[in-house]
């Protein structure tokens, strides 16, 4: 059938419609932390944001442009920044101090000394972290800031999967007393919450049903979870996948739950696998539930400079090479 010219207006519209919503469902986790923190900010006047002179690419730059009276950029010196944060604390504020996940690392004597032993309500915000990081190299992959706050007593240690568990972070944080760190991606990823998920800190989220095996991810690695559960379900093995957005405190009971039902646990993160999250699911295993289990990472290495999904797989972070993993530790099992 020939379309008129007003029916192929309303199609073309139609076409450019539903391309222009696919493009919003991609966006980065940081991109939710700068969102949510201008809406947290119209709510409470005691929100502040100190950050180390990369706000444009952390994008508290949004809270600066909104509120420039709360916004405080301390240059490049992160230690300057965590000093200033804790000193708003006491003082009653509420502060997200934000940087690159690597740089973070530079405070850590202040972060520790500070901010940690003292339980002070500091929120700190890392962004581009893991080697999604891609062409930046090694320097600014940050694989180790998991472990580095983890170990710190009083700490809780966050990390999203996609835009909208951003935005939820930050407004549970605000209403949690206490030190933290959020860790944080450039990479865009799909959506996999919408605004009715309900966020809540030291909470696991079983995204899909199994039974062969058990697929503990955080962030970016739900993402290539969720797909290589696809791949392994053409092999007829059929695996849980959980959103673990709180690496501390953990889930510890929805581990130990799913680690009986299935006695095959993998995990999976851009992280190295020494401290993070395959080491938090481990420890809770090890004491409570010993079972078959594999630990998905960077293997204590640094990663080269590259594009992510080149690194992803080169490294062994990619969906196909997980469903690969999975399908060697499931053989294992019986």
């Amino acid at each position: 059938m020939r379309n008129t010219k007003k029916q192929w207006k309303k199609l073309k519209k139609l076409i450019l419609n539903r391309s222009n919503r696919m493009e919003v469902q991609k966006i980065a986790t940081r991109e939710g932390y700068g969102k949510a923190l201008v809406e947290l900010g119209k709510i409470n006047p005691k929100v502040v944001v100190v950050d180390a002179d990369l706000g444009d690419s952390t994008k508290a730059e949004h809270f600066g442009k909104e509120f420039p009276e709360r916004f405080f950029t301390m240059g490049i010196a992160e230690q300057d920044m965590i000093g200033a944060a804790a000193g708003l604390s006491v003082s009653g504020k509420i502060p997200y101090a934000s940087t690159f996940a690597v740089f973070s690392e530079r405070a850590y004597e202040f972060t520790r000394n500070i901010i940690s032993r003292n339980k002070l309500n500091v929120k700190i915000a890392g962004s581009h972290a893991g080697i999604t990081t891609g062409e930046d190299g090694k320097s600014a992959q940050a694989i180790v800031d998991i472990a580095v706050y983890r170990a710190l007593p009083n700490m809780v240690v966050l990390q999203p999967c996609d835009y909208i568990e951003a935005e939820k972070m930050v407004f549970a944080l605000a209403d949690y007393n206490g030190p933290s760190y959020m860790r944080l991606h450039r990479t865009a990823l799909p959506l996999i919450h919408d605004n009715n998920y309900k966020f809540e800190i030291g909470k696991g989220e079983i995204l899909r049903e199994g039974k062969d095996a058990v697929i503990f991810a955080s962030g970016t690695m739900v993402h290539e979870s969720l797909n290589a559960a696809e791949i392994l379900k053409n092999e007829k093995i059929i695996v849980y996948i959980v959103n673990i957005p709180t690496i501390k405190p953990i889930d510890a009971n929805l581990i130990i739950e799913l680690a009986k039902k299935t006695n095959c646990v993998i995990t999976a993160e851009d992280h190295n696998v020494i401290g993070g999250l395959g080491s938090a699911v481990a420890e809770v295993l090890g004491e409570n539930y010993p079972c078959i289990m594999k630990r998905i990472g960077v293997y204590d290495k640094y990663a080269e400079s590259g594009k992510p999904d080149e690194l992803y797989k080169k490294y062994g972070l990619d969906s196909q090479s997980i469903a690969e993993e999975v399908m060697k530790v499931v053989s294992k099992k019986k």
